[in-house]
């Protein structure tokens, strides 16, 4: 008996025989979640001023997560960012505002695709104010891929391709992104922001470009609110946020006007308030916001 276990085929036999008792464990893929927020920050001030930085853990396991598109265009770009590039579909639509398909954020705002008239796609532009009739302002944060450190309105962003956002009925997708994206962005609890509490006054249809490589060819629905609302910036979306009140919204516009302090405000900000924001700010005082909404016009600037 020995003698049969040192021979080849009886080692070849004994190891045949191992495995199939004891298999090796199957092999496993590492995946890393990025933690947000450990401990919430006091409640956010009436006309104050709030820096975000994005610590180094965040960052580290940011990239650890998007660590299997290495191979992916754009390597460079900011973990997190790269991932809503890449993973997020936002919804295109013609001139008259039918879906007409979808296609990848990273897509959608690439310039030299936006200059082929095939990367319509719809937004939403959220102007949140106090019950002081303060309007709530963010500063993109450095990493964003378009329009980075431009000020600009409380949240702008994509309803995505998915059925929640895509409600055409009482515009409830576009209001249901809104809801989800100023949690994302600024912390600020769906229960705070209801989705029958946005207004949608507008549409607008505009084209800018932002570095040469990206811009936005956007179909806008702009969305008022007036809520007292908690705010706990996200620091990978908003480096700054601030309440302003008319007075000091028009001195932001005389800086940006002068370029003081390099400020720079977000094109489809701008529009907003050389159009439309002073006259609708008036009802939003009077609480007579729905006496001006227009959904049925599409305005292009």
């Amino acid at each position: 008996m020995l003698m049969l276990l040192n021979t080849p085929y009886a080692l070849s036999l004994s190891r045949s025989l191992a495995s199939s008792y004891f298999p090796s464990p199957p092999t496993r893929r590492l995946l890393s979640i990025s933690s947000t927020f450990a401990l919430p920050p006091p409640r956010f001030p009436h006309s104050s001023l709030v820096s975000s930085r994005v610590s180094p853990s965040f960052r580290t396991q940011a990239s650890a997560a998007t660590a299997t598109m290495g191979d992916a265009p754009d390597v460079g770009m900011d973990a997190v960012q790269r991932r809503l590039m890449f993973e997020d579909e936002c919804i295109l639509v013609d001139e008259s505002d039918n879906v007409v398909g979808h296609e990848s954020k990273y897509n959608c705002h690439l310039w030299e695709k936006i200059l082929t008239g095939k990367m319509l796609h719809r937004a939403f532009s959220v102007f949140l104010f106090n019950t002081k009739y303060e309007l709530l302002l963010q500063q993109r944060s450095a990493t964003k891929v378009t329009f980075p450190r431009v000020w600009t309105n409380t949240c702008c962003s994509h309803p995505l391709y998915r059925e929640s956002e895509l409600i055409s009925e009482n515009h409830l997708g576009v209001r249901n992104a809104a809801q989800r994206k100023l949690l994302d962005e600024l912390g600020i609890p769906p229960e705070d922001v209801p989705v029958d509490q946005f207004v949608p006054l507008s549409r607008m249809l505009y084209k800018a470009p932002s570095d040469g490589k990206w811009g936005e060819h956007e179909l806008d629905y702009l969305l008022f609110i007036v809520r007292d609302v908690n705010v706990h910036p996200n620091p990978d979306e908003v480096a700054e946020a601030k309440y302003v009140n008319r007075d000091q919204l028009k001195e932001l516009l005389r800086k940006a006007d002068a370029g003081e302090d390099g400020l720079k405000l977000s094109p489809w900000f701008r529009l907003v308030v050389d159009n439309f924001l002073f006259k609708w700010w008036d009802h939003v005082e009077k609480g007579t916001l729905k006496e001006v909404s227009d959904m049925e016009t599409i305005h292009k600037l």
